[in-house]
């Protein structure tokens, strides 16, 4: 396809389906056998790998990675290029039973901006992830995730800080700077910043 990829239509595949009241963004393309409900909103340049499934409330922000067997249930929020790896699962429900309907008891799960979760990782809803957070393939994330965090284990656990280019930042005397793109932070009780200019911000 010619031009620019925000500009191009979304291509989805014959497999899939996109119900009607449905947005999906330009550039994006919708891959073998996805489900996508009435009202979900999906925005520019997003992939959906094979069977991933998409709730009518969910929100999709542009850029973002979803591979195969991914399903975002009602109250899932992804914002602008996070990225989702093979089999990541979401929820909804708290004390689920299937022999009680508690669509009115779904809880919100946000994850911010860039933050990348690993195959196979378990989202609690509920929680937040943090802008630029990776969390490990196999965790089991059952709180909020600062941003910058990385995240292994069950239940997980913090194991150290990512750079937004997805690298892991070795922290010296409260201050580190990325091998890979040359990024530089500070870190404190609060967290950890980026310092543009020399001077810490968020």
């Amino acid at each position: 396809m010619g031009g620019s990829a925000v500009c191009d239509a979304p291509v989805i595949h014959d497999s899939a389906f996109v119900d009607d009241g449905a947005f999906v963004g330009s550039g994006t393309r919708i891959w073998h056998f996805c489900h996508v409900m009435p009202g979900a909103r999906i925005g520019n340049d997003c992939v959906l790998g094979q069977n991933a499934f998409v709730a009518a409330t969910v929100s999709i922000g542009d850029g973002v990675k979803i591979q195969n067997n991914v399903s975002l249930y009602d109250g899932v929020i992804l914002e602008d290029y996070v990225f989702c790896g093979p089999s990541v699962v979401f929820t909804n429900v708290i004390t689920p039973r299937a022999n009680v309907s508690r669509k009115d008891e779904y809880v919100e799960t946000l994850v911010r901006r860039g933050a990348s979760l690993g195959a196979n990782a378990t989202i609690l809803c509920g929680v937040e992830i943090g802008e630029y957070a990776l969390v490990g393939a196999g965790a089991v994330v059952t709180r909020d995730v600062t941003p910058h965090s990385i995240v292994t284990g069950v239940p997980a656990r913090q194991t150290g800080w990512a750079c937004r280019c997805g690298s892991v930042l070795t922290i010296e005397q409260d201050q580190a700077e990325c091998d890979r793109c040359g990024l530089c932070y500070t870190t404190s009780e609060e967290g950890i910043a980026e310092i543009a200019d020399g001077r810490p911000h968020t």
